[in-house]
């Protein structure tokens, strides 16, 4: 059981820590805005991530398999709203004196993770192919989901963290304004490299 535990984290964090849209736009906001006055935003991502989870164990993707219309619907609703989110992390021209109410909030980051197509995709693959044994189909995958969410809790945070250590450079407004383009273009590129996963 512990290989397969730890199989499962190292997968995990493999899959949630490449770049995408809600690692990418937790760097962006912990640059734009401090790790502090980002939590709310982490939270949000984590609670969404904890509900993509939830969807995947309860059968979501074959859902999609079964409506492709459905999967088309959700894609599209996604893609708006993870270009609002780049919208909002590149168009943030207060620099380094951000006022709290400013970052985005524990909404915007549970959207995030609710519609992101990246979540589903590595939890589809995680549930199909790494799932800890267990004495029954329930406890196995109550036990992936919260091994790979407390991995998710670490990644997402250390996402956060590293953007923080870049909010430096966000005291000089010409050079912030690049990196917040910069980290608004990464995301849309990992948007539309998503729909390739």
């Amino acid at each position: 059981m512990i290989e397969a535990v730890t199989t499962l984290a190292l997968t995990t964090a493999l899959l949630l820590g490449s770049p995408g849209p809600a690692p990418l736009a937790l760097a962006g906001v912990g640059a734009s805005f401090g790790f502090k006055q980002g939590l709310g935003f982490l939270a949000g991502i984590l609670l969404g991530l904890l509900v993509a989870i939830s969807l995947v164990a309860l059968g979501l993707g074959s859902l999609f398999e079964q409506f492709p219309t459905v999967k088309l619907i959700y894609q599209g609703i996604a893609t708006a709203y993870l270009i609002y989110v780049a919208y909002k992390i590149a168009s943030n021209t207060s620099g380094i004196e951000q006022r709290a109410g400013a970052a985005p909030s524990f909404k915007d980051g549970f959207i995030l993770n609710l519609i992101n197509p990246k979540a589903y995709a590595a939890f589809l693959a995680i549930f199909a192919n790494f799932m800890i044994p267990a004495s029954s189909p329930v406890y196995s995958a109550m036990l992936t989901a919260t091994v790979s969410f407390i991995v998710a809790v670490i990644v997402d945070g250390l996402w956060m963290a590293i953007g923080s250590k870049l909010r430096p450079f966000f005291a000089k407004p010409e050079q912030a304004k690049w990196l917040r383009i910069a980290f608004a273009l990464l995301l849309l590129v990992s948007i539309g490299a998503s729909y390739f996963l």
